[in-house]
Order: structure tokens, then sequence, then C-alpha cells
């Protein structure tokens, strides 16, 4: 491991252990393989140091991060509460011949993160979850209602989203959860239980003695919040806080974030911890979410397998890292290794890239990864092409779905006037942040090989569409390389780079950060709060450096036009 701390387990007492210092474990490096044996003790000895608890809330992915391991942690976990049976045995037995357990069995549930995605089926719960967690007949599995289910707990100021946007968006960031979230409150009592608030002088009334019998009879409500960082083409890096205020977030929050990261600059963003985005999430972090809840983050870093295939690396896949803590110091970790396990810089630009998705992927809204993490690494009029057996819609649900067939991925300028014209669009501005990202803004060409999508309809969004059946016959994955491939075509020898997973990466090329810090910083910016201004305004009249990959990436900055 490059850098490893973990704290001894401790017995649970009638008051509880102390609490772990904020980062209780940092483990890995691009050579490690971390084990399903290391995982569970290490699992076990950090829930042992949270003392008892009588309510668990968990929030993993959903089944686009099968690969994370999520869904073994979730496992790990209500195994350990008593709440499901072990499904497997340990390979490697602890030394005293027991495995360390619960005395409790609290109650558990799990809501998936799923943000703007379709919830998750019985039978994806199942693979990613196992069968006794997937077979529980109480409510366990809650699903995440992103336009309905939510409470808005708080604001970043507006001047942050101003920055972040270049002036574009001139308005207050929400901060959005699932209302059983927030309802995990720390001494949530009935005479302090407002369902939102932004006023940091909410206390309880009741006295000490009465509080402090309340913390021993009652433990504060555990949240853990579980799920992979890789580089990401809205947040820079995926996972922690976003888990909550996207995964679990509402409506307007996951609209205008996602339009953050557009504005920004989806090839500034990818890749780096600290961006404008993050600033706002980690503000809204800091003031709301680690002052109410007993909140902790459990991250994984994934890479490529150099194992032979077991059970364990399932897909090709292994875990690097594993970070738990509470703050930004564990995801800071986890962004550092994360980026020289997932990020690829070639020595070359490649004419043609082949990308396949796997069954994660079931909607363009998904399989546009193959572009996001790509088109840093395309080279100019060469073309991306998405062998996509399981794409059967492009939206996630069918106002967003509706949306893209309209529009199309057609370019910055047309999807921008779009917003202007259409009052649909412009209140649903994740929409136009997908757009954006899955335009190609004419560098180089799209051609989508779906499963379940007719001819008519991807070339109605503006991607070029090919048979999926002869395409895979030209493309066999099942001998196909990731990396560099050629192939012999009528005596004429065809390089291409292929790619298997593209929610496993970043590609890019050196010339992709001339013009900006090539350093791929990830520490983490604390901004302090400025005053809030009450004028709402949004612009489009910027123009787009060449290459961005969307509105960022400004060659001039916009004038301040209030």
């Amino acid at each position: 491991p490059t850098h490893a701390t973990t704290r001894p387990s401790q017995n649970p007492s009638s008051r509880g252990p102390p609490p772990p210092a904020p980062l209780y474990c940092s483990i890995g490096s691009p050579t490690t393989n971390i084990s399903h044996d290391i995982l569970r003790e290490t699992i076990e000895q950090f829930l042992e140091s949270l003392g008892q608890r009588d309510d668990v809330l968990l929030l993993p992915p959903d089944f686009t991060r099968y690969h994370s391991q999520a869904g073994t942690i979730t496992r790990f976990i209500s195994e350990y509460y008593n709440y499901t049976e072990q499904e497997e045995e340990a390979t490697e037995k602890k030394q005293d011949g027991r495995r360390l357990k619960s005395t409790s069995t609290p109650n558990i549930q799990i809501i998936p993160a799923l943000g703007t995605h379709a919830k998750m089926t019985q039978s994806q719960i199942e693979l990613m979850f196992g069968s006794n967690l997937a077979n529980k007949k109480d409510s366990t599995f809650v699903v995440h209602d992103w336009r309905n289910d939510v409470v808005t707990i708080g604001y970043a100021p507006k001047e942050m989203v101003e920055k972040a946007t270049h002036g574009m968006v001139s308005e207050k960031w929400p901060a959005q959860l699932n209302k059983l979230v927030w309802e995990k409150r720390i001494q949530r009592d009935v005479d302090n239980d407002s369902s939102s608030t932004d006023n940091d002088d909410n206390h309880d009334t009741i006295d000490d003695a009465t509080r402090n019998q309340r913390r021993k009879s009652n433990p504060n409500p555990l949240v853990i919040s579980i799920g992979q960082v890789v580089p990401h083409e809205v947040t820079g890096m995926a996972n922690y806080n976003k888990n909550l205020f996207v995964g679990c977030g509402g409506v307007n929050a996951i609209n205008l974030s996602h339009f953050i990261g557009a504005v920004h600059g989806m090839e500034k963003l990818m890749g780096r911890g600290n961006n404008p985005l993050r600033e706002i999430l980690e503000y809204s972090s800091k003031k709301y979410l680690e002052k109410n809840l007993d909140l902790w983050y459990i991250l994984t870093v994934m890479g490529p397998s150099s194992s032979p295939k077991t059970s364990e690396n399932e897909g090709g896949v292994e875990m690097k890292g594993l970070f738990i803590g509470r703050d930004v110091q564990c995801y800071d970790l986890a962004c550092d290794l994360s980026l020289k396990v997932n990020f690829n810089l070639l020595d070359k630009s490649p004419k043609k890239v082949v990308v396949y998705l796997n069954d994660e992927y079931h909607s363009t809204w998904l399989g546009n990864k193959s572009i996001y993490r790509t088109r840093m690494a395309i080279d100019d009029g060469g073309e991306l092409i998405v062998l996509a057996p399981w794409v059967e819609t492009f939206g996630e649900d069918d106002c967003i779905d509706s949306l893209i067939r309209k529009v199309g991925y057609r370019g910055t300028p047309t999807i921008m006037k779009a917003m202007e014209d259409d009052e649909e669009l412009k209140s649903n501005l994740s929409a136009v942040a997908h757009l954006i990202h899955g335009s190609s803004e004419g560098r180089f060409s799209v051609t989508y090989c779906p499963g379940k999508l007719t001819k008519e309809e991807i070339e109605n969004v503006g991607f070029k569409y090919a048979d999926l059946k002869e395409m895979k016959q030209v493309y066999n994955i099942e001998t196909l390389q990731d990396g560099w491939n050629s192939i012999d075509e009528n005596g004429v020898t065809e390089e291409f780079y292929y790619i298997s997973n593209p929610a496993l990466g970043l590609w890019a090329t050196p010339s992709r950060f001339e013009d900006v810090d090539t350093t791929l910083s990830t520490s983490s910016t604390h901004t302090t709060s400025p005053n809030v201004r009450c004028d709402i305004t949004t612009r489009s009249n910027q123009t787009a450096c060449d290459k961005s990959g969307g509105v960022g990436g400004w060659k001039h900055p916009p004038k301040d036009q209030t």
C-alpha cells in the first residue's frame, strides 16, 4: 500500500467506543489487489469502532456501478449487523476463529443513489447485492424519486454559481436530499424537526440530562455512502458527496449541477477533483451534511485486473484502493489513486476508437460515457464507434427521453439556442448538459450500433448508424484487447483503439492539456461564503474554445451584463 491508516477495533460499551478519526482507512496503490477477505475484515473493524446502532441507512450506487464492489460492501455491512446471513465463507478466518459481529440487529434501509437513472430491477438488485438482501420482504430497498421525494436543506451562494458558470447562471444552488436521508439527522427531536433549514442557530431545547440519556438509549442514526471514485464528466471525479447531492438529490439541484459542469467545460472538469462544481458541493457538505448527519464514506478505486478471473474480479476489474472517512480527506486520497489507475494518457490520438457497452448501459444517457471518456483522445476528423447491444432508449425517464429525441446531440450553439426557445428544455438543464456532453462539436463523428433502436431513431438525434451484427463481425469483442488493435481488410491495415468499459477510465492525449493546468490536481478548495444577491439571469452568448467539448473553456470570459 502507498498509504494505510487503520484504527484498532474496540469492544462496544453501553456508551459506545470513542468515535474513530475522520480518516479511518486509506489503503491502495496501482498494483494493490484488495481481496474480499481483507475488505470484509476492514469493514467489520470499522463498524465495530462506531459502536452499537439501532438505525442504519446505506447509500450505494445503482447497477451502472456494478463493478464498484459497492454491492459487496453493502452485503458485508448487512451481514455484520446480522440483518442477513452470510452468503459466502471467508477463505481466511480470524486467528481466534470468529468473525466480528454486531451484538444487535439494527433496522437497515438501502437507497440506491439513482440520481436521474431508472430504478433497479429485481434481477439487478439480486446480482449486485446478493439474494439474501434482494429477497427481504420488507422495505429494505427504497427507490429514490429525484422529481418528488426530496427536501431542500439549504443553499450554496449565488456568487459561487456565477464563478462556476462564468456569469451564465446567476442563482443560488439548492442543496437537496432524499427526505429519508434528511430524517436521519443527529439527535432529531420533535421540537427541532424542520424539514428544510438554512439556519445554523437551530438547537435543541431539551435539557442536558435528557439529551445524554437519549444518546445512550438511542444511538444516532448511521448513514454510510458507498461508491467508486473515477473520472466523471459532471463533477470531475465521481462519488463522495455527489452520491448524496446528485445520487440522492432533487431535480433542481441535479439540473443546475449538470449545467454548471457543462458550462465550465467537460474537458476542463474530467479527472480533476478540484473544480468550481466541487467547491459548491463541498461548501454544502460542510455546512449541512457534516453538522447534521453521522455520515461516513466508503470509497473504492477499481482498475483492470492483473490476476486470473475469479468471483472477486468479475469483468476483469479488481479493487485497487479502499478509503473510509467522514470528510474530504478520504476523497482526495481516493482521487489521487484513481488518477494513477484510471487515467490513460495516450502517446498519439487514435483516428478510430471502438467502445463496447455491456448490459449496464440501456440508454444513451448512460452509454454516452463512450463519448465523454474518449473525446480528449480522438483525433480531429476521427470516428467513435459504439457497440451497444442493450441500448433501447435515449433518456432515463419519459421527459428526458422526449427532449433528447426533439433536440438531438447537434452541438453547443444549436442546443443553447433550443434552450432559449423551449421552456421545457430550459426547466430541464440536466438534459441541456447531457446533450452538450454528447455532442462532438463536429470535431469527430459518432457511429452508434444499438441493439434495440432503429436507424431512423439514431440518425434523428444526430448520430451515424451502423448495424450491430455487421460491426461485431468486423470488431470481434471476443478477440479484441483493450488498447491498440489492428485489422486487415482488403489488404489494408486499420489501426484503432478499443475500450471494453468506458466507465473505468478517462483517455486523453497531452495536447488536450496544453492550455490548462496539467497537474491534474485533486486538492479540494474550501470557499468561504460571500454575500448573496437576488437577481437571476441565464446567458448563452459565449464562444467556446476549439475542442472544448461543450460550453466551457472560453476564449474570452463574458463581460458582466447586469
